[in-house]
């Protein structure tokens, strides 16, 4: 059955591994980065530094977050240099733009990448354009999801009817916040099928034909 999104005015999206697919493993090249920098600042030979990089990502909400906790590493340093990757592995999606396109109202992106990385990705997606904006790491203050804070001020900033809003995500913790805020939440990717948790209302292993057989508000 067709997902009921026709109470959604605002779409808020998060961009890596959601607006296109992990298959792709475009993230793989940032991790890669990631893990040599988490080497460098450490000392750690490289299974270490891996383990400590995923730590970091699950107690702090970004492996950045953690560098900056325990390492004082500056986040910019760190933005530029792990997203200086190739993009051929993300390829534009005639599917994808054309399901965002027939949303009505207004389209965000929600991201715990930097406003540089996030400028890459969607024009290499050729969409861009469909976004009213970015709510990025620096507008963030470099405090991530799943911080509850850091959806309010997405909601405070953008003047966000979280009642009126739907979230895409493809981390199932990410969605927690947006849930208690009101939002309609979407788990994307191949292990959405496997979440069991309430705050998930919905759930795909591809964005573009969710988003095409949903039920969305139509003009009065």
């Amino acid at each position: 059955m067709s997902a009921d999104l026709s109470r959604v005015e605002t779409w808020i999206f998060d961009l890596d591994n959601t607006l296109y697919p992990a298959e792709c493993e475009y993230m793989a090249l940032i991790e890669g980065k990631m893990t040599a920098f988490v080497m460098r600042e450490t000392g750690l030979p490289r299974d270490e530094a891996k383990a400590l990089q995923k730590r970091y990502l699950h107690e702090h909400g970004t492996t950045l977050a953690g560098l900056m906790a325990h390492h004082g590493v500056d986040p910019r340093a760190f933005l530029d240099e792990v997203h200086d990757v190739a993009m051929d592995r993300l390829t534009p999606d005639p599917a994808l733009l054309a399901a965002l396109a027939r949303l009505p109202g207004r389209r965000l992106v929600f991201t715990n990448g930097g406003s540089k990385h996030a400028e890459r990705v969607l024009e290499r997606l050729q969409i861009g354009d469909l976004f009213e904006d970015v709510f990025h790491l620096e507008a963030a203050d470099f405090v991530p999801k799943p911080a509850q804070a850091t959806y309010e001020n997405l909601v405070r900033i953008h003047g966000v009817d979280p009642r009126a809003a739907a979230f895409f995500e493809d981390s199932e913790r990410n969605l927690k916040p947006a849930a208690v805020l009101g939002m309609a939440t979407v788990l994307v990717g191949a292990h959405a099928a496997l979440s069991s948790a309430d705050f998930v209302h919905h759930r795909t292993d591809k964005l573009p034909p969710f988003l095409m057989n949903a039920r969305i508000r139509t003009a009065a």
